[in-house]
């Protein structure tokens, strides 16, 4: 298992992206994403408007195109209006139930704490998230340094001490580094979902098991139970991410639901004031060689378009936490160099 048989540990290098493109994405502002995407489409409808062969005043002057589109527009922002409640609704149901689901509920979530403070060696896990995951991929750090400071480079097969301490050295870099990230962060910020994605467990997992499996005839008991142990401690890794994942969403929509909510009046009334008082043949001057008709007509979309634009940038962002993290546990969906696997069998 060489450094090129296993994918990079931080979400940056599985992803076979440019960096700009995976900032915007995910770390930017959400404001900040639909501030840019509003802008490109002020700018493409300028550039279509100078780019049409008809002059801009005779093409907002002749027939009604000013009122069909905002008509458009109004039927537009309350149908997104419409859909902000339903998901709204749809975060509610989560939080929703009788009693007996919620004691279920919170005894699930007892019971797996109980588990996490076990792998922990403390009387209780931590209760905050950011320090929860922090606690867990330390512990797989001090874990896989306690299994290398005990490896017997006498008594064990040389390929197998080199790849052990290949395994080993792969956990503890990225478990200091996703700690580092974790330090401070606090829960509702995108800061804490990153780090969290930094670490690559699923692949970790799947190399732990594979190690113990293939050389249990060659470990030594005390050290398949040590790896036994680091393997549970990156499964509850799993299911801890992907609760504060899901718990992530939810406060991101909610937070979208209100966002929403607050746009969809100046959106509204800009909509509406165009349909009803906007008469392009009144702005006959020219700004910059554009007709200062274009520049009003395309500002009036720009700025009714605002919940959509704004929508889509708190979508690109959960779309694209989604796809990283579409399975749990060893399951490797990206394309991996697959020879470390006919080296084990």
């Amino acid at each position: 298992m060489s450094d090129s048989d296993q994918p990079g540990d931080t979400m940056r290098e599985r992803a076979g992206r440019s960096a700009w493109l995976l900032y915007l994405l995910l770390d930017a502002n959400r404001w900040v994403v639909a501030g840019i995407l509003s802008a490109v489409l002020f700018l493409s409808l300028v550039a279509a408007g100078v780019a049409h062969p008809v002059p801009t005043q005779t093409l907002v002057t002749t027939g009604d195109p000013i009122e069909t589109l905002f008509q458009a527009l109004v039927t537009g922002i309350i149908t997104a209006v419409t859909l902000v409640l339903t998901l709204s609704q749809l975060v509610l149901s989560q939080e929703l139930g009788a009693a007996g689901d919620q004691r279920d509920r919170m005894a699930g979530a007892m019971e797996f704490r109980d588990d996490v403070a076990d792998v922990l060696g403390t009387a209780i896990s931590p209760a905050e998230p950011s320090a929860f995951l922090r606690s867990l991929v330390r512990a797989t750090g001090e874990q896989a340094r306690d299994i290398d400071d005990r490896l017997d480079h006498d008594a064990l097969d040389a390929e197998l001490t080199e790849l052990l301490s290949t395994y080993l050295d792969s956990i503890t870099g990225n478990a200091d580094a996703v700690t580092e990230q974790l330090d401070g962060a606090n829960f509702g910020e995108f800061d804490v979902l990153k780090a969290a994605l930094n670490y690559n467990y699923s692949w970790k997992l799947y190399a732990g098991r594979r190690i113990t499996e293939s050389y249990a005839d060659q470990l030594p008991d005390d050290l398949t139970t040590r790896l036994d142990r680091l393997n549970r401690t990156l499964e509850l890794f799993g299911p801890a991410r992907e609760h504060f994942k899901t718990l992530y969403f939810q406060w991101e929509l909610s937070n979208l639901s209100r966002t929403l909510l607050y746009i969809s009046i100046p959106a509204l009334a800009v909509t509406i004031s165009s349909l009803l008082f906007l008469n392009p043949a009144d702005f006959a001057g020219v700004t910059l060689g554009v007709a200062d008709s274009l520049y009003l007509v395309a500002a009036a979309v720009t700025i009714s378009m605002l919940p959509f634009t704004l929508l889509l940038a708190y979508i690109l962002r959960i779309v694209t936490v989604t796809k990283r993290t579409l399975s749990i546990g060893p399951f490797i969906l990206r394309e991996t160099d697959r020879s470390v696997d006919v080296d084990w069998d």
